[in-house]
């Protein structure tokens, strides 16, 4: 048997029903260590061939049980606001891998990622005017991104070496966000601060005293690796290329800075 409504009414239900849809997560968020991970945020990314691929080589140099890929979706000088967080989800971001032999895997239709990272401009949070966009994204990305099924992480960027009271303005504000939020923060501003205390001759950033230099990236990389996947980045084989004591230096800032953030939580 057939029922048939009028029109309206049937137009209406569909909508109802699409909309319910669309606010049901598409499943939980898996727990333990993000197997694939979209980072989503600017230059301070990008830099020294992407932190993304450093968080893999870290992953690959430690523990061997722990499978991990990272996608970076980055534009140039970028505030939160500048991206469709939920166009990266929804749409083909992550459609497909290539693997060894330039052989291409079509993954299956679906969440594609386990945990999703971003970040605002370098000043946005702290800044009079966007400081409140920051918050209102905050809140809306990371909605997004657990109906999307996945679990949102804030990176909690660093002080331009000029103005090192940058540090506890962008802790304050990021920290602030996660907690609203329930959202992880990974504290790579407050990493900066410690390393910079412990050594100030290593220079963390580039010439235009805001940019990582390698060691910067190195450095936030640890603390990404630290936080996500809750293990001591102290000993791992990938340095980088950095000299050893220069990298044996970064790997315990980092996990120091890890537990001590955790540990005020």
């Amino acid at each position: 048997m057939q029922l048939h409504l009028p029109r309206g009414l049937a137009s209406l239900l569909a909508a109802l029903a699409l909309a319910g849809c669309a606010s049901t997560p598409v499943s939980k968020a898996p727990d333990g260590p993000p197997g694939a991970l979209l980072w989503v945020g600017n230059s301070f990314f990008y830099y020294n061939n992407s932190m993304h691929g450093h968080v893999a080589q870290l992953v690959s140099g430690g523990d061997k049980s722990v499978k991990h890929r990272g996608v970076s979706v980055t534009i140039s000088g970028s505030g939160v606001d500048w991206h469709d967080m939920e166009s990266y989800l929804n749409g083909g971001i992550g459609k497909y891998s290539f693997l060894p032999g330039n052989q291409i895997k079509f993954n299956p239709p679906g969440r594609q990622f386990d945990a999703v990272m971003f970040m605002d401009c370098s000043q946005c949070p702290i800044h009079p005017q966007l400081g409140p966009v920051f918050h209102e994204y905050a809140k809306k990305n990371s909605d997004a991104i657990r109906a999307y099924g996945a679990k949102p992480v804030l990176f909690m960027s660093w002080a331009y070496k000029d103005k090192p009271e940058m540090t506890q303005q962008l802790a304050e504000q990021y920290t602030k966000a996660g907690k609203a939020n329930g959202a992880q923060v990974v504290p790579a501003g407050l990493a900066f601060g410690k390393s910079m205390a412990k050594r100030p001759q290593l220079d963390l950033y580039t010439a235009d005293l805001r940019h990582p230099s390698l060691a910067g990236t190195y450095l936030s990389a640890c603390t990404v690796y630290a936080s996500l996947l809750g293990k001591s980045p102290v000993g791992n084989t990938y340095t980088a290329g950095l000299p050893a004591d220069v990298a044996a230096h970064l790997q315990q800032v980092a996990w120091e800075t890890v537990q001590e953030f955790n540990a005020k939580k």
